[in-house]
């Protein structure tokens, strides 16, 4: 297997590159390998799934800063760090770590402590999914691979084998921490400092259960469904309330957190909820006026070019536009068109157009453009 390109490369940018510059590379590069562009050219297909990868890991600030750390091996679960890999995900609370810490030092007592066996809700998962830009446009169901910590069913989040119960801690009496105390010239300092002897849990496991080891929880994949709502835009994100990690002592669960990446289009661009078209016609369509065919997201439709249209004049079609993100209704399609000069000409049609520049008056020192207008 061939080893993966450095992301960075990938996408031609530096790694101090903004979020800015790094949605720009990659709208750029995407357009331009597009599939739909390369039909049946395995090699700008296979550009193009190496370009959104190498956009799903930048674009993500957390899985950034990891790839950053670890490279390619933060996102290989063979590598140790699996997708759920979280930083201090195995440390515990550690603003309550600091608190106790900070807050647990005074003169004559009165330190507040935290009941280690409180309830706790569980830490939020981010995970991000690609979806085209019809199915941002009309919305979707996605299924997305997580590594949640959920409550470990054979203890039923005890953390002790079936049958058999936790025992309070007889040093700090269930509460976690012990509080030394100390004389000093300025009095008596106290100390509080988490439990040796139950690790500042409050209890003590004398048979810890064989699944989760003690811990009460255990770590899974598990696929999750998510419906992606019509008129979603990129880097939107939607929350799956209860989907995150599981609580601590019966605490609710986090949330899941999904980030929308949407792949360009080859042909649509998006401004809102408006979905913009550059349409090439010849000038003979321009000047006499033609019907052509153009695409839209409902498929093509019939689009009257007047008699003497400019070019980049711009057509709006109603209603062929993105559906709106909360309410009914749509945006309108626009539709600018791009004057198409012909290239490899007969002589027999190089003739005729000198014939018909000459009867514009255009060969006449260059006063005149091609439509008929004087130069000031």
């Amino acid at each position: 297997m061939a080893e993966k390109r450095d992301y960075y490369e990938v996408l031609g940018i530096q790694k101090d590159a903004s979020a800015d510059d790094i949605k720009k590379a990659y709208r750029k590069l995407a357009k331009e390998n597009h599939p739909d562009l390369h039909p049946g050219d395995k090699a700008a297909e296979e550009r193009f799934k190496e370009i959104n990868e190498a956009y799903e890991i930048l674009s993500d600030q957390d899985k950034r800063a990891k790839y950053d750390q670890y490279g390619h091996a933060a996102f290989d679960p063979n590598a140790g760090f699996g997708a759920g890999f979280d930083g201090f995900g195995g440390f515990g609370d550690l603003g309550d770590i600091f608190g106790d810490l900070f807050g647990g030092f005074g003169f004559g007592g009165g330190a507040r402590t935290r009941n280690p066996n409180a309830p706790r809700q569980g830490d939020n998962l981010r995970v991000s999914v690609n979806i085209s830009f019809e199915e941002a446009a009309f919305g979707c169901q996605k299924e997305v691979t997580v590594g949640k910590v959920e409550k470990c069913t054979d203890c039923n989040g005890t953390g002790c084998a079936p049958g058999t119960t936790p025992e309070v801690c007889p040093d700090c009496k269930g509460t976690g921490q012990v509080r030394t105390t100390q004389r000093t010239p300025f009095g008596v300092m106290q100390n509080m400092s988490a439990c040796s002897k139950c690790r500042g849990t409050g209890k003590i496991i004398h048979q810890p259960c064989k699944t989760c080891r003690g811990a009460g929880s255990v770590r899974r994949q598990q696929k999750i469904k998510v419906t992606i709502p019509a008129g979603i835009d990129d880097e939107q994100t939607i929350s799956l309330r209860g989907q995150g990690n599981a609580g601590v002592n019966g605490g609710p669960a986090g949330d899941l957190l999904v980030t929308v990446i949407v792949r360009p289009h080859a042909r649509f661009e998006r401004d809102g909820t408006s979905v913009l078209l550059d349409q090439e016609i010849s000038y003979a369509q321009a000047t006499l006026g033609a019907e052509v065919e153009v695409p839209t997201l409902d498929g093509p439709v019939k689009l009257t070019i007047p008699e003497g249209t400019q070019p980049d004049s711009v057509f709006r079609l109603r209603g062929k536009g993105i559906p709106y993100l909360r309410g009914s209704g749509r945006g309108d399609q626009f539709v600018t068109v791009r004057l198409a000069v012909p290239k490899n000409l007969t002589s027999s049609q190089k003739e005729l157009l000198r014939q018909f520049a000459a009867s514009m008056g255009e060969l006449d020192g260059g006063k005149s453009t091609i439509f008929g207008k004087k130069k000031k």
